[in-house]
């Protein structure tokens, strides 16, 4: 029986964003489906002492400039020329990261994810302002409305802090956050090695 495949996501990584758009591609290669399990950063950077790499690198010659060079070339390579930085970033995701709780499974959640974090990263929306949040999902056809309501149940707030206590408790420290089976893998630079673990799963 294959591995189980998951991706543990928050829609304010661009790195979250890549490899949401190469997914696909590996899923259709390998036959695998990659199961997405909503996290929270700003919670996995408190319970692991982390820091987003704009402030973890700080000061660091050439750093910045490397990981900017890194990031074109990732462009390059898969055409993922729809990408915009957000001029917002960073933009607190509590809220964008519960509605993707409250939209469960199945079509509806692949539908808000899409919907999200094509307007996070083509669309360079603000989307931690609520009423961002409602027009773009009535636009896409989602219940913004009941979306914002949904998002204030204390079983969404708790389902999303529990995905993000879980994540951490088996090695996830940032996002984007790969288990192949019981194999962790960080960034999406470790797809390709995502890759080869499902087919050694496989084999």
């Amino acid at each position: 029986m294959p591995a189980k495949v998951e991706f543990h996501f928050d829609f304010g990584s661009p790195n979250a964003y890549f490899a949401h758009r190469v997914i696909p591609a590996i899923e259709q290669r390998t036959g695998a489906q990659f199961d997405y399990l909503p996290i929270l950063l700003g919670g996995v950077f408190k319970l692991t002492n982390n820091q987003p790499p704009m402030l973890q690198f700080k000061g660091i010659k050439n750093k910045g400039e490397y990981q900017r060079l890194e990031v074109r070339r990732f462009i390059k390579k898969h055409g993922l020329t729809r990408f915009r930085m957000n001029p917002h970033f960073p933009v607190n995701t509590v809220q964008i990261m519960r509605g993707a709780v409250a939209a469960g499974s199945g079509p509806t959640f692949q539908r808000y994810v899409e919907v999200v974090f094509q307007a996070m990263w083509e669309g360079e929306k603000k989307m931690d302002d609520p009423e961002v949040i409602r027009a773009t999902l009535d636009a896409a056809g989602l219940d913004g409305q009941g979306t914002l309501a949904r998002i204030q149940e204390q079983a969404v707030k708790d389902t999303l802090l529990k995905n993000t206590e879980s994540s951490v408790a088996r090695g996830t420290f940032g996002a984007p956050t790969f288990y192949v089976g019981e194999e962790i893998f960080f960034g999406k630079d470790s797809l390709g090695a995502v890759e080869e673990e499902i087919a050694a799963t496989r084999a």
